[in-house]
């Protein structure tokens, strides 16, 4: 089944229903930029890739490998070399007709390429222009090169990530760069939604800087609030004790005890009646103050039976316990794999394979994966053909190296 976008040539089905009516250019490489089409792509626009005729070294990664195959499905391919007036023309053509394009350039480049909104709109009074930078749009640090890593570092995440003295410590994924995505694809939808009272399109704007900041939640609360300023805590929560990972006799397990009744239960199903009336632990300032006591006293007992046994044993007493897995446990879990949370997909590169799912599900209108990434430039017949172009200018054009 194919369905027929009304500018752009035939398509595969859509990999939802939802957004399938919008038209996305997605100039971005690396993660921060091709983790917010994801999300649009993956409910169904239409979303055109737009890459560089020769292989280009920032996609990141290559076309086989597991992040590029997890980042660029749903999507369609248009080799187009924008430093050229017959590929800007082209361009220009679909941005006169799209509805959202997506970028994460440096905030100077889209501005010498003159692709940048002001300049789109003017044509294009609808268009929903996102940006995605490591620093905004303008200010001091604007033009300095943006990294995951360094979003971490100066949004105040490694200062409160790993062991008390250890050291500043990063968190395992770029988590500055998926927030980042993520928050431009809200900010894409709201526009849209305005858009459809007002007509008229907007720029929006997140960088990964931003982006940590505002993840920084109640711990940048307690500072812009109390003057507070937190620090490492390791496995233990900040300010909800006693929580944190406990060993059992096969490994190690979390335990989350927030709120007095759920201590209350805590205590009676360990056999620990007397913590309640403990003075040290009467109350959460007691636990807080002598979290180390009562850490280890817990760790005593938990050392002594399996991470099955306690799990079941505290989730039927209502206190939240858990597994720690590894990755593989991770998809092997029950409850992720009645989720869903592995796709199936056949991939030109690698055959039959699985990405990880949206984690939102929609009653009408699923996603699915529906395509698998496109090799670059796969869909420039059907792209330009659907702009009004005849087989010997695509040849043409391909000859000269603009697609």
């Amino acid at each position: 089944m194919t369905t027929i976008h009304q500018t752009t040539g035939p398509r595969t089905s859509p990999a939802s229903a939802a957004l399938s009516r919008f038209l996305v250019l997605d100039l971005t490489r690396v993660r921060s930029g091709p983790t917010c089409v994801r999300q649009l792509a993956d409910w169904g626009a239409d979303v055109i890739k737009i890459e560089t005729p020769t292989d280009d070294a920032e996609m990141g990664g290559p076309r086989a490998g597991a992040d590029f195959q997890n980042l660029h499905r749903n999507k369609r391919s248009l080799t187009l070399n924008l430093k050229s007036d017959e590929g800007m023309r082209i361009f220009r053509q679909l941005a006169d007709k799209a509805d959202v394009i997506v970028e994460n350039f440096r905030p100077d480049v889209k501005t010498r390429l003159e692709i940048g909104y002001e300049t789109l709109s003017a044509s294009n009074p609808g268009l929903v222009y996102a940006s995605i930078s490591g620093f905004g749009q303008d200010g001091p640090l604007a033009t300095r090169p943006g990294f995951d890593q360094i979003a971490q570092g100066m949004g105040g995440l490694m200062s409160i990530t790993g062991a008390p003295g250890a050291g500043p410590m990063r968190v395992g994924i770029p988590i500055a760069d998926l927030c980042a995505g993520i928050f431009a694809a809200q900010g894409i939808l709201v526009a849209l939604l305005e858009r459809a009272v007002s007509g008229r399109g907007q720029w929006v704007q997140t960088s990964l800087l931003q982006a940590q900041v505002f993840m920084l939640d109640f711990q940048g609360a307690r500072y812009l609030m109390e003057g507070e300023v937190a620090g490492q805590a390791g496995n233990d929560h900040p300010t909800v004790i006693p929580t944190g990972v406990f060993a059992t006799r096969d490994g190690h397990m979390n335990i989350a005890v927030a709120g007095e009744v759920i201590w209350q239960r805590f205590a009676v199903a360990m056999g620990r009646e007397d913590w309640l009336t403990d003075l040290r632990y009467a109350d959460a300032e007691g636990r807080s103050t002598h979290r180390a006591a009562l850490n280890a006293e817990i760790d005593a007992i938990t050392a002594t039976e399996t991470t099955a046994h306690w799990v079941d044993m505290l989730t039927d007493a209502g206190v939240p316990a858990g597994e720690i897995n590894d990755i593989a446990g991770v998809f092997a879990n029950d409850q992720v794999q009645h989720l869903g949370m592995a796709a199936p997909m056949h991939s030109t590169e690698r055959g039959e394979t699985h990405v990880i799912a949206q984690p939102i599900k929609l009653s009408r209108t699923p996603s699915t994966v529906t395509a698998a990434p496109p090799t670059a430039g796969e869909h420039a017949e059907a792209i330009l053909s659907g702009l009004g172009y005849d087989a010997a200018a695509i040849a043409a054009m391909r000859a000269k190296g603009v697609i």
